[in-house]
């Protein structure tokens, strides 16, 4: 156990050490780079192992595979757009117009919960550090941090946001890679005395397992912030930064995959939820469980600065400029507040996770209809597929609540 911790402590130092070089918070690359991948390594980062242990047993790596696959797809048709439709808005045919209006309602609706979303469970995990676990307590301390974004965002804009945003992927990532070190130790340590086995076994099957499979999307979802960062960043910047952050986060969470899978062996919690990742791994070392919480309050602080960002150049790109992206931040922050204190968020983002498809099969039928008017027939038929899929999904989904 002991060597464990030390293991956790030199990796995680190290590549804080590394994060935090000036040359990493001040390259404007990384920065572009980091809104997206913020937003797709959030919560779901720990949320996926278990409902993947629960859904597909050891197969949990391919699963997330495949997960990780159609979100590059989704992300190919947003990138297309980016690159072709975008420029073209302002003289656009009107069907074009139409579904980039609906896209951005959608994904509007979606940002606000998700904002909401993961603020109250930041407070949660703060919270539950001393002990503090009633309702109200956590409803406050979450309109506290949204609000303080809402002003971070208003008084000093998308680049404000984006300073916040670095320092929190920037410890996010080292503790990762801590926690990575550690499993890579604990499990060569296993292998080598004869006890490393993966037999993990599914609890559900059949078109159950598959519907389960088709609503874990939304733990990869994350990457369409940067269609909304043109205020700062240009066409090749955004395309080129939103490939890297889904390859860094691809990469992330295949290799937490399969270097948690063994510790899925025993019982599993009915939900994945965020905390069952503590009790799982809880063999591994005792400094795992406050890393752990470190990483998760990271993530949903991350996160949420990175929805924000999003639907802040959202609605300024919906309104035409009339809005700024600076008062669009503290729109969102003023609606999240709305949604912390009326409504139960747990079952508000199982909409908004199909929103968020939904979102992404408008953008793939956009994508569809501008690569067939250029007579890139090859890539209209790859978007007509991504659409398809996305509605498939939004039908037949169960939504993770998480």
């Amino acid at each position: 156990m002991k060597t464990t911790s030390i293991v956790l402590s030199i990796a995680s130092v190290a590549l804080l050490a590394l994060f935090f070089r000036p040359a990493f918070l001040n390259s404007r690359l990384w920065r572009a780079t980091v809104t997206p991948l913020a937003s797709i390594i959030g919560s779901g980062f720990l949320v996926a192992g278990p409902i993947l242990a629960h859904a597909v047993g050891h197969w949990a790596w391919l699963a997330m595979l495949g997960l990780c696959a159609a979100a590059y797809l989704f992300g190919a048709a947003i990138r297309d757009n980016i690159a072709h439709v975008e420029p073209t808005l302002d003289t656009a045919p009107l069907v074009v117009t139409v579904i980039e209006r609906l896209s951005d309602w959608a994904l509007s609706g979606a940002y606000f919960v998700s904002v909401a979303y993961y603020l109250n469970l930041f407070a949660a995990f703060g919270l539950r550090l001393g002990d503090v676990i009633d309702p109200f307590s956590i409803r406050v301390a979450s309109t506290t941090v949204i609000a303080a974004l809402g002003v971070l965002g208003a008084t000093k804009g998308l680049r404000g946001l984006e300073h916040l945003e670095v320092a929190a992927v920037g410890l996010k990532l080292s503790v990762i890679g801590g926690l990575f070190a550690t499993l890579m130790f604990a499990n060569f340590q296993a292998w080598t005395d004869g006890t490393f086995a993966w037999t993990v076994h599914a609890d559900v099957g059949g078109f159950e397992q598959f519907r389960i499979l088709l609503g874990l999307l939304i733990l990869v979802q994350g990457f369409e912030t940067s269609r909304y960062l043109g205020e700062e960043y240009d066409t090749a910047t955004r395309i080129r930064t939103m490939r890297w952050a889904q390859w860094i986060a691809t990469g992330i969470y295949l290799v937490f995959m399969i270097l948690v899978t063994r510790y899925f062996a025993g019982s599993l919690p009915e939900k994945g939820g965020e905390t069952a990742i503590i009790d799982i791994l809880s063999p591994v070392g005792a400094a795992l469980a406050p890393t752990i919480i470190i990483a998760a309050l990271a993530s949903q602080l991350s996160a949420a600065t990175a929805d924000m960002n999003g639907a802040g150049g959202l609605i300024a790109e919906t309104s035409r400029k009339r809005v700024s992206v600076k008062i669009g931040n503290l729109v969102t922050a003023a609606v999240a507040i709305a949604i912390t204190w009326a409504a139960n968020i747990y079952e508000i983002i199982a909409i908004a996770s199909q929103v968020f498809v939904a979102y992404y099969a408008l953008q793939s039928l956009q994508a569809t209809l501008s690569a067939w008017r250029r007579g890139a027939t090859m890539r209209a038929a790859i978007f007509a597929a991504a659409t398809v899929l996305a509605v498939f999904i939004v039908i037949f989904a169960i939504p993770a609540d998480a």
